[in-house]
């Protein structure tokens, strides 16, 4: 009795009910377990070794990297225990909390499909995609040497790696975001860098600090579902432009994770093809193109990106 006390005591933790339903998932490092739960790293690790002490969950060493995943004890046939929790995780499969870990569980799974040479528990189906030196910041890096020496609007920049992967091809780039919090980081990782060609400024989307007609692209990546107002957030981006400028938006489609209101300060749940394709041709744009940028089946949110140019005006014939 004693022991089966323990046991029940250790259960009756949401954190931990929720670290075995993630680890039933897959097996995680605890960087990846921090991400997915949004809980501090400390207490993730503190869970972990309770679990592990009862049995309930192993631990495995995979390059330099310690894994966690569930006991396969725990997960065998007639266990009566795991029966319960089963049954517990699929009634309780659409709550807020839960349907939250399953958002970024998705996004940690995509970001190791993405990042094939770190990724553990390959199998002989997998070894066709491992490539030695295969990296999408690579190519992404690779395609800026395509690109002229542009000047670039980071605008929502957040702590600034896409303005300092930009810089890597920009001829300047000016970064722009309401946090001074944040952008003392990103001024940090780039002194760590030495990137010198990026200039930071505090500022919101719909009153951006930067002048008239002097950028020749202006990027939104995940930043117009934070502003107040899309369409005005847009109109900047379009003004700071010079004639055949272009604005490049990377946001999320429509959705129904309204958990992100809470947890991630978005102000909209994404926007339909069709609104996104609106707030650029309202602004005044040309050649808008909408399209999906990134898709995984089973993940709430996918991934629009859209451009549009500004036009060139006319010139009065003398």
């Amino acid at each position: 009795m004693t022991g089966a006390s323990a046991l029940y005591r250790l259960l009756g933790d949401d954190a931990r009910l929720r670290l075995l339903r993630v680890l039933a998932r897959d097996h995680f490092n605890v960087t990846e377990l921090t991400g997915i739960l949004g809980l501090a790293q400390s207490g993730v690790s503190r869970h972990l070794g309770l679990l592990k002490d009862a049995g309930l969950v192993t631990e495995e060493r995979e390059g330099s990297y310690t894994y966690y995943r569930l006991s396969p004890g725990l997960r065998a046939d007639g266990n009566a225990l795991w029966t319960l929790l089963r049954t517990q995780f699929d009634e309780a499969e659409g709550s807020a909390a839960l349907k939250a870990d399953e958002a970024r569980l998705q996004e940690v799974l995509r970001v190791r499909r993405e990042n094939f040479d770190r990724r553990a528990g390959l199998d002989t189906r997998d070894l066709r995609q491992l490539v030695p030196g295969r990296s999408w910041a690579a190519w992404s890096r690779a395609l800026g040497f395509l690109l002229p020496s542009l000047d670039v609007a980071d605008l929502g920049c957040g702590e600034g790696y896409l303005s300092l992967e930009a810089a890597q091809w920009a001829h300047k780039v000016v970064a722009v975001d309401r946090s001074a919090e944040v952008l003392t980081r990103a001024r940090a990782l780039a002194t760590r860098r030495h990137i010198r060609n990026v200039t930071w400024k505090r500022g919101e989307l719909e009153r951006v600090p930067i002048d008239d007609d002097c950028m020749d692209v202006a990027l939104l990546s995940q930043a117009l579902h934070h502003a107040g107002d899309p369409a005005r957030a847009v109109a900047e981006a379009v003004r700071i432009l010079r004639e055949g400028g272009r604005v490049l938006v990377l946001d999320l489609r429509s959705h129904e994770e309204s958990w992100v209101r809470d947890a991630l300060g978005d102000r909209w749940q994404g926007f339909g093809d069709e609104q996104l394709q609106a707030l650029l041709t309202g602004a005044g744009l040309t050649d808008v193109r909408v399209r999906v940028g990134a898709r995984n089946q089973g993940d709430p949110f996918v991934v629009l990106l859209a451009c549009g140019t500004k036009p060139r005006r006319r010139r009065a014939r003398t």
